[in-house]
């Protein structure tokens, strides 16, 4: 995973409420064996019509959004099932953040796992991110914990442990592996006292 920086950009916006993961990643992509290229079928139905052509009217589809990197929602982000493909897809896209006014626990934690960072604001600073989407750009600064939006500065809340490994870009395995001698000596330990019990 890599470390987390500051990122710089507009934002691509989805007025919606209660986006649930078969919207993000519809279950027919979800046999895919590796975690790339999921962002091809990033809101698939949504993009594309039954003929596999793109919708004009779906904002991901407006050059004007292409490689954009933080995501604007609103309420209930990421309900349904539990799938990690939706993050996948999210991150395989390009979006490094996603700011709405509340996430479904798992998503929200499966964001963390992935290196994409959820910020939750009130529902007064998420419609005045949605009123300048079209004509600022954002700047995330996730060591200051800090959206900043113009002449706008809006601070948000972190668990300090998912903030640190964000920051330094560690992902389960790695926090494993940086208590590898720890581990070591715990089974060196352990394999002493079975053989003092024989």
């Amino acid at each position: 995973m890599e470390p987390f920086k500051v990122i710089k950009s507009k934002v691509t916006p989805i007025d919606m409420i209660n986006v649930d993961t078969d919207q993000i990643i519809p279950k027919q992509f979800l046999k895919l064996v590796s975690r790339t290229g999921f962002g091809n079928y990033l809101f698939y139905d949504w993009r594309f019509d039954k003929d596999g052509k793109p919708k004009n009217k779906f904002v991901l589809n407006n050059p004007k959004y292409a490689q954009r990197q933080i995501l604007l929602t609103r309420d209930n982000f990421g309900s349904g099932s539990s799938r990690e493909h939706a993050v996948w897809a999210i991150q395989d896209y390009g979006f490094k953040v996603i700011i709405g006014s509340s996430f479904a626990d798992i998503f929200y934690n499966n964001c963390f796992k992935n290196g994409i960072l959820p910020i939750t604001l009130n529902h007064e600073e998420i419609d005045y991110l949605f009123s300048r989407s079209e004509d600022i750009e954002i700047e995330v600064e996730l060591v200051n914990q800090r959206v900043i939006a113009g002449s706008e500065v809006i601070r948000f809340e972190i668990d300090d442990f998912r903030k640190k490994n964000l920051i330094e870009g560690l992902d389960d395995i790695q926090m494993t592996l940086q208590l590898e001698s720890e581990i070591a000596e715990y089974e060196r330990e352990s394999k002493c006292l079975s053989l003092d019990n024989i």
